[in-house]
């Protein structure tokens, strides 16, 4: 099972790594976590980081829900874990 680490930001802090690129608020997204089948938004995720880039985990037993890396040139974001993620990589909104 996974262990819960001890610190952790808050969902919203997603909103503008993702925002950039998606025309919506991502914050309003709901996920299922695998592990608990309990539903809850990305806002409610317990969020890791900044370095190298912010994990979002399940708020009861972190089980990973997305990653947010930004580079230079492009943003990198992977739902879900295993083979079944989705990974994306986007460029880079003009800044």
């Amino acid at each position: 099972m996974n262990q819960r680490p001890a610190h952790h930001l808050h969902g919203n802090c997603l909103t503008d790594p993702l925002a950039q690129d998606f025309a919506l608020d991502p914050t309003t997204a709901w996920w299922t976590c695998p592990d608990r089948d309990a539903a809850s938004s990305v806002g409610q995720l317990h969020v890791h980081g900044p370095e190298p880039g912010l994990t979002g985990r399940c708020p009861g037993c972190a089980q990973l829900a997305l990653r947010v890396v930004t580079h230079p040139d492009r943003l990198r974001l992977r739902l879900g874990t295993g083979q079944g993620a989705f990974r994306f990589e986007l460029p880079a909104s003009p800044s």
